[in-house]
């Protein structure tokens, strides 16, 4: 059984890889070569476990040369051992012990994707963009990242320090309360009486059942027509690829959500809508930032196509690429390998470039200090600036540096600019995407 996740990877150490052939040999070279290079392998583990200065542990070794093989393609392809597997298959279901952090690793340092809502790190204020450098002032710098979940994890109630790095700011540290996170990947309000606002924090087993009942929820609390609806994207780092298919279910009356395909031509997939949307002609605005990634990129990308709404906010993570999950056996672990690329509806793939909103609006406004340092701050966080990222393959590449237009005006003394331009767009009838396209 093979699970689809589009979830952002955990990177390990790049170790020993050296299985590679000429494609003009023939299959009796091709395989010849490989058993030159396992040879090779096994002499240097011979060799290291002869004359290392300190006893190793073979097992260990072998292990992180098929983490470093493994994570030397791309970004989100690594090796699960057997714990790492278990772990995974409980996150997934949406219930953990931890501290509720989406992280990835990049130069050396784990970089946090996005906080889960109502987490310790959430309420820690620990925020997307983040590196943490030390855990109990313990540098992590260049430690794998499965190491540095496994320091994260633990049982609750214990408390763990972190040492943050965030621009234009001194390193700083700060204690959490490790509790069991039971992610509620789904909230909703109604907001001005008639406007609903939704919530999806992660894609999880449980996202597409939640997001029914809000939906029910929301047309109970509101008397009359649903003047509107926000779906809020925002900081969401993805999961399942079938809740990503489910959700676009919601809104739109069938047609195609994503389509995905691999390494041969004949390797192509096409997810569709079921037809029956919850919420047929009640305007829509999708709320995504650079937080917002893979599963979430597809419902944007889903809705942005079809016309079915308008996606307000700031340019998307731009992973678009599908990880399968692949058991190895008892006790052996499994292997989260990169199999296809995904493409919206409009045959489009965000790999490195994101989801470009119809309507674009910071949510903070940047001092002269920040101005100064855009390129810098904006450049160092998306799919594209990972090591070994996959290219586009359709060339596509990543807006500019750049500062929006729609900034909140200096006298702004709300709590969230975008969520207030959303509504307003709303109440406006501004709904771009609709009435392009019908």
């Amino acid at each position: 059984m093979r699970l689809k996740f589009l979830a952002p990877a955990f990177a390990g150490l790049v170790g020993l890889s050296a299985f590679a052939w000429s494609a003009n040999s023939s299959p009796d070279d091709q395989h010849a070569d490989t058993y030159r290079q396992l040879e090779l392998f096994a002499e240097i583990l011979a060799r290291v476990e002869a004359d290392y200065v300190t006893d190793i542990d073979e097992a260990d070794m072998i292990e992180a040369s098929i983490e470093g093989m493994l994570t030397s393609l791309d970004p989100h392809s690594s090796y699960l051992n057997p714990d790492e597997y278990r772990s995974m298959q409980v996150q997934a279901s949406g219930e953990y012990g931890g501290l509720g952090i989406e992280i990835t690793q990049q130069d050396g340092f784990i970089l946090v994707v996005s906080p889960m809502d109502e987490t310790p790190a959430s309420r820690a204020g620990i925020k997307s963009g983040d590196y943490i450098a030390a855990i109990n002032s313990e540098t992590i710098v260049g430690q794998p990242m499965d190491d540095s979940l496994k320091q994260m994890r633990g049982a609750p109630g214990t408390d763990i320090t972190l040492t943050i790095l965030r621009e234009n700011q001194e390193p700083f540290d700060v204690t959490l309360t490790r509790e069991v996170i039971r992610q509620k990947s789904v909230t909703w309000k109604v907001m001005k009486e008639d406007i609903g606002y939704i919530r999806i924090s992660a894609f999880n087993e449980q996202t597409s059942d939640n997001l029914d009942k809000a939906i029910t929820e929301l047309k109970r609390d509101i008397r009359g027509k649903i003047q509107g609806v926000v779906l809020d994207l925002r900081n969401n780092p993805g999961g399942l690829l079938n809740q990503a298919v489910n959700v676009s279910s919601a809104f739109l009356n069938g047609g195609e959500v994503v389509s995905t395909r691999g390494r041969r031509s004949n390797d192509v997939q096409r997810y569709n809508a079921r037809r029956g949307e919850r919420l047929p002609d009640v305007p829509i605005v999708v709320l995504i930032n650079g937080g917002s990634a893979s599963a979430a990129e597809i419902v944007a990308g889903a809705l942005q196509d079809h016309g079915r709404a308008t996606v307000l906010g700031e340019t998307s993570f731009g992973k678009g690429s599908v990880q399968s999950v692949i058991p190895l056996g008892p006790q052996r672990g499994a292997i989260r390998l990169t199999t296809s690329r995904y493409y919206t509806p409009s045959n489009a793939s965000i790999q490195g470039s994101g989801i470009e909103p119809d309507i674009e609006v910071a949510q903070v406004r940047l001092s002269a200090e920040e101005m100064e340092n855009i390129e810098k701050r904006l450049r160092r966080y998306s799919e594209a600036n990972l090591p070994n990222a996959l290219e586009n393959d359709q060339g596509r590449e990543r807006r500019g540096p750049h500062i929006p237009a729609d900034q909140p005006p200096e006298d702004y003394a709300g709590d969230d600019y975008q969520l207030d331009r959303a509504v307003a767009t709303l109440r406006s009838r501004d709904t771009a995407g609709i009435e392009k396209k019908g």
